[in-house]
């Protein structure tokens, strides 16, 4: 049987691919809703990600022993293919017989493989927002992905803007539709 946690991971992953291969040429210095970051750098961010989880998921190491070796630039002259080598990389990692039951070494502590598979997937979702409003493509996102997110976001988005990763909430109008909420728990108008 399917585990439905893998199938979001590999749509939200899939999913920013393909925004990714939307990227022309000339905006990879356009900026994104995440203010300090430009395509280019939000791309690098999310790749930076996946490169994190084979060595933390697969082989068990910590935050602290990689230290830095994600640090920097990680896309190279072809960003399309490091992501792709990134994301497949990372995906097979989570896809692993019994690694979702893991526990892996964060910079915060230990946490369990399948809430750190949740909240990369959610935070892929809502990078892909932010690269297709960059680079002027589709913003919808899957209603599935939405509401996955939302549900992996609600507990703690209250706490995000704190953590100075993430603008304040905003308050929504009654009734807005589900991607415009997700939106507004962390900080970004729909």
């Amino acid at each position: 049987m399917p585990e439905p946690l893998l199938e979001r991971h590999a749509e939200a992953l899939g999913l920013f691919g393909e925004r990714l291969r939307a990227v022309a040429c000339d905006q990879w210095d356009a900026p994104t809703p995440c203010t300090e970051w430009n395509v280019r750098a939000l791309v690098n961010h999310v790749t930076g990600e996946q490169l994190w989880i084979p060595p933390l998921v697969s082989e068990g190491r910590t935050v602290q022993e990689l230290g830095d070796a994600f640090s920097g630039d990680v896309l190279g002259e072809d960003p399309v293919a490091a992501w792709d080598v990134a994301s497949a990389a990372a995906h097979a990692a989570f896809a692993a017989p019994g690694a979702l039951d893991r526990t892996v070494t964060l910079s915060y502590g230990p946490a369990p493989a399948r809430a750190y598979c949740s909240e990369l997937t959610a935070d892929c979702v809502v990078h892909t927002w932010d690269l297709s409003r960059a680079i002027g493509a589709d913003d919808r996102l899957p209603d599935g992905l939405v509401e996955f997110s939302i549900k992996e976001v609600m507990p703690y988005a209250d706490g995000l803007a704190a953590s100075g990763m993430y603008a304040a909430p905003l308050v929504v109008p009654a009734g807005a539709n589900a991607q415009t909420r997700l939106l507004g728990l962390l900080g970004r108008r729909g």
